[in-house]
């Protein structure tokens, strides 16, 4: 099973060849066949000379240039998701946040329990948090709880990136509507809404070392209540027709 890992970078050339390597170390060391796709959505440093440099060295990595006017966390994912070869993906983000050993083991969960999806949680047992700001914290867990109460689900960590999903997943997903960080929480209300299989497993989170968060929260807050409510739509209102098609 070939794991691709979609990568979105905005000027992160401080902290992309760490990340790069870190998780091609891994991988090569678990055995699992893989291609890594760098997003460069439309940088303005030096992220496309050390992309280039890499390539000479990590023959699984490949790079796509995102162009204006459609940038942004979002559209820099989707069009790593119209672009990978592999039979599943993963959104990892560029500044070594997230740990090569986590997807290590959302790869082996995913091959061996024959899921449709790997959630990570950062706020379940095993979970952890380093350098996490207090006031974000707040908000993340006053937003995933809504999120919980509202869908009737146990997930606690629905905004979080780093998840692992099977290719036929990602086309049942389709279309995506998220320009913009709201992606993170469109994909795995979508997942669960239409009945993909999925299992919650504890990763990591490691606040950035290099760079300054594009995220911006009262900027982000209506957009992630409109996939919040158009999710909820299809929920209820859409009559299973977006569920997946069982065999």
């Amino acid at each position: 099973m070939k794991l691709s890992i979609v990568i979105p970078a905005y000027n992160e050339s401080k902290g992309l060849s760490e990340t790069i390597i870190a998780f091609h170390i891994a991988l090569v060391k678990a055995g699992i066949i893989h291609e890594m796709i760098v997003v460069n959505d439309n940088s303005s440093d030096n992220t496309v000379e050390i992309l280039e440099n890499l390539k000479s060295t990590i023959p699984t990595l490949r790079y796509i240039t995102n162009p204006p006017p459609r940038n942004g966390y979002g559209f820099a994912v989707r069009s790593g998701l119209e672009s990978f070869t592999g039979d599943c993906v993963a959104i990892v983000m560029a500044d070594l946040s997230d740990s090569p050993d986590d997807l290590v083991a959302f790869y082996q969960k995913m091959k061996n329990e024959n899921l449709d999806c790997v959630f990570g949680s950062r706020f379940i047992k095993g979970g952890t948090l380093f350098g996490y700001p207090k006031s974000k914290y707040l908000i993340n867990r006053i937003a995933n709880n809504i999120v919980k109460l509202v869908f009737a689900i146990s997930y606690n960590d629905c905004t979080n990136a780093f998840k692992l999903y099977r290719r036929e997943t990602i086309e049942g997903l389709k279309p995506f509507l998220s320009p913009h960080f709201n992606l993170t929480l469109e994909l795995p209300l979508k997942a669960i809404v239409r009945g993909y299989s999925y299992a919650v497993v504890p990763n990591s989170w490691t606040n950035r070392k290099n760079s300054i968060s594009n995220f911006r929260i009262r900027e982000m807050g209506s957009r992630y209540f409109f996939i919040l409510i158009y999710c909820l739509i299809e929920k209820y209102f859409s009559k299973g027709d977006f569920k997946k098609k069982w065999n």
